[in-house]
């Protein structure tokens, strides 16, 4: 397989994914969608949930709740909960008296089984567990570039398994963006549980070029990065398979807070196996290849002798 021959297609295409995404926010910013679907749990507000029978209007919801509210872009969700089928609203926070006009016109259109669901939530996710959430991810960033830095005796590799997890935490942040996933409590948990699991990727084939080396040779990296990527490739994509299988069984037939949990997930493992094949032994091969021309560079060149010159012999000691 030839791998680094072609790295410029595949950072390309990273690049292009992760820029897009950050365009769609911009564009949902400017049309006053926000940058991503925070959920309540981020900023407080009111959560709606009314279970209806029969099947109903989405946009026609959305237009009632608009229309009370005066918000643009609510959030007003179909989900599923078993026999169950219903709407979940989640708006700034409400009155009372916009509540009680909101069930009203729903139920004006709509057969509405039992009572519905409706509460005003604080914003739970603070402004400092974000920033510790942060600080954690960096913290465990940091601890596995130690841990495969000592691993591997490879600076190199940790840098770059660092650097392809940070491709993979951007990719699912694009998601989040792009998909209108809600951002509540579980996104999080979904960034670390993406981390964790391309992290164990990378380390497969970091430990495939550790073993190629003394058959390969320790200098020649891209012949490395091929040979190791090729021998570990079915492992890779069964592993992977696997895992998206089940995370996509829960995303068919999983409640709507499964879903809005393992939808990120299942695009983090996409993204972490492209990153752990494609991506983390590209960026060792680069770093790796600058080392070892500095280390060459600092080696002073030997004196050549011309032709016909010959070394002086000592004299013999007496």
């Amino acid at each position: 397989m030839q791998i680094v021959q072609r790295r410029a297609i595949y950072f390309g295409i990273s690049i292009l994914l992760i820029v897009a995404g950050f365009v769609f926010m911009g564009i949902n910013a400017a049309s006053g969608k926000g940058l991503f679907n925070f959920d309540v749990q981020f900023i407080g507000g009111t959560s709606m949930e009314f279970t209806l029978n029969g099947d109903f209007d989405n946009s026609k919801i959305t237009s009632i709740v608009s229309e009370v509210t005066g918000e643009s872009a609510p959030q007003v969700q179909k989900f599923t909960n078993g026999n169950k089928k219903g709407v979940a609203i989640k708006t700034k926070t409400l009155e009372q008296a916009q509540t009680d006009e909101i069930e009203s016109k729903i139920k004006e259109l709509y057969e509405v089984v039992g009572q519905p669901e409706i509460e005003n939530v604080s914003a739970t996710v603070s402004g400092e567990m974000v920033r510790d959430s942060v600080v954690s991810v960096i913290i465990a960033c940091i601890c596995m570039l130690i841990y495969v830095s000592i691993r591997f005796r490879d600076f190199a590799m940790g840098v770059s398994s660092i650097l392809a997890l940070v491709h993979d935490a951007l990719v699912v942040l694009c998601a989040y963006a792009v998909l209108r996933v809600p951002m509540n409590n579980s996104f999080i948990a979904a960034i670390l549980t993406v981390l964790g699991y391309s992290i164990n990727s990378s380390i497969v084939i970091f430990d495939r070029i550790r073993e190629n080396r003394t058959a390969v040779g320790r200098t020649h990296f891209a012949e490395l990065a091929n040979l190791s990527v090729k021998q570990t490739l079915t492992r890779s994509l069964f592993t992977s398979l696997t895992t998206f299988f089940t995370v996509a069984c829960l995303y068919v037939w999983g409640v709507n807070s499964i879903k809005e949990f393992v939808l990120p997930i299942a695009v983090g493992i996409v993204a972490g196996t492209y990153s752990s094949v494609l991506i983390a032994p590209n960026i060792w091969v680069l770093i790796a290849t600058a080392i070892q021309k500095k280390k060459n560079a600092a080696i002073p060149e030997q004196p050549k002798i011309g032709p016909g010159k010959k070394k002086k012999k000592k004299a013999a000691v007496q």
